[in-house]
């Protein structure tokens, strides 16, 4: 099997905005009261303003933490684990209910790709649940990368 090159691609932030909307899993990292990383595995998608957006409830540890902080780091992945990847950081702030329904009904329409069949019933089942969103407003953000070796091990043809 062939091997493959690392990469690194240094993007402008309408790039990354690109790359971000068209994947759907990530990893939110969040601090600990003890300053250990919380890692959680999430379904994402990026609003209007260019905000990564995840939707959970209030009683999850990262809500918990982002309310004593309010920073996060966020890794956008692909579906294959082989996939390009980018770390984004940020400020991140948490909306309970009810404030927290149109932005559910923004993150929904951004990381399902699609319209709810009926919004009414939508907003209800947010309310009803009690559910939260997160939003991190991107402050830095690394290279698109990928996996693989440095170039000087990869044989060329």
């Amino acid at each position: 099997m062939a091997r493959s090159i690392a990469t690194n691609t240094t993007v402008e932030r309408s790039d990354l905005l690109d790359f971000l909307r068209s994947r759907r899993n990530g990893v939110l990292v969040t601090s600990r009261t003890d300053g250990c990383p919380q890692l959680s595995p999430v379904t994402y998608g990026v609003d209007g303003e260019g905000r990564v957006v995840i939707s959970t409830y209030p009683e999850r540890a990262k809500v918990r933490n982002l309310r004593k902080r309010a920073q996060a780091s966020f890794i956008s992945l692909g579906d294959d684990f082989g996939d390009a990847w980018v770390q984004v950081d940020g400020a991140a702030e948490v909306i309970d209910t009810p404030e927290s329904v149109e932005p559910l009904v923004e993150y929904y329409r951004a990381a399902a790709g699609q319209q709810h069949p009926n919004w009414d019933e939508y907003r209800a089942a947010m309310l009803e649940q009690g559910k939260s969103i997160i939003r991190i407003t991107i402050d830095r953000w690394g290279p698109i990368a990928t996996g693989g070796f440095p170039a000087r091990l990869v044989e060329e043809d």
